[in-house]
């Protein structure tokens, strides 16, 4: 049976990871920080764990609770979009420090948590975003929020460089999604991109440990 873990659950993509998952029969671990996200996991039958990802106290309580799993499929959905700005407006040091805190610390205080427990062969995706890439950008839309999915991909370079042989580790960008991030606005539905999220993972090859991929399958440039 496949075990899977979804760091970042409370709702959106996360939420949808989780209730795929559950329909498909996997054993599902998920993270929320609110008692009120708990109980709509554990509802959906997955094993819920209160976890915030901006407080080193509540990351340091992680591997233990996850004593006994071993997982097949980890991905990493936990972010925070920031202040929306349009052109070079200094951000504050209070919203730079939440972004870089929940974006990129977060992920290199979680990832070597799970260490021991990822099964061999296992699959671990890192939501990032094509704002991230360097060579697509066509403009400095919330620019705060673009360095931190540049750097999460550098995080993520390393997780994969560490666990090359041991597991496949890829950084995705989710399509642009109806979710309370993308709004209603956005091209494809949460549902669309969870599902085509799942597919990339499950169709990893050992030569594309270190990618950055398109929801669709599609490699995108750094």
């Amino acid at each position: 049976m496949t075990q899977v873990l979804i760091i970042g659950a409370s709702r959106g993509i996360g939420l949808e990871l989780v209730k795929q998952h559950r329909e498909r029969g996997d054993t599902v671990v998920a993270t929320a920080r609110d008692e009120t996200s708990l109980e709509k996991l554990r509802a959906l039958g997955a094993t819920a764990i209160k976890l915030d990802v901006s407080d080193m106290i509540s990351i340091a309580g992680l591997a233990w609770q996850l004593d006994g799993f071993q997982f097949n499929r980890v991905m990493y959905v936990a972010g925070l979009y920031g202040p929306k700005t349009i052109g070079l407006q200094p951000p504050s040091a209070a919203d730079f420090d939440a972004v870089m805190h929940t974006n990129v610390l977060g992920p290199m205080r979680v990832l070597p948590q799970l260490l021991d427990a990822l099964a061999p062969d296992a699959r671990i995706g890192i939501l990032s975003s094509r704002m991230g890439s360097l060579t697509l950008r066509a403009n400095s839309a919330g620019w705060v929020y673009r360095a931190s999915k540049a750097a999460v991909n550098s995080v993520m370079k390393d997780v994969a460089l560490t666990l090359d042989g041991r597991a496949i580790c890829v950084s995705l960008h989710p399509g642009w999604v109806k979710t309370d991030m993308g709004g209603q606005e956005a091209d494809i539905d949460v549902a669309t991109s969870a599902s085509s999220l799942r597919g990339v993972l499950d169709g990893l090859k050992a030569g594309d440990n270190g990618g950055f991929f398109n929801y669709d399958g599609q490699p995108l440039p750094w």
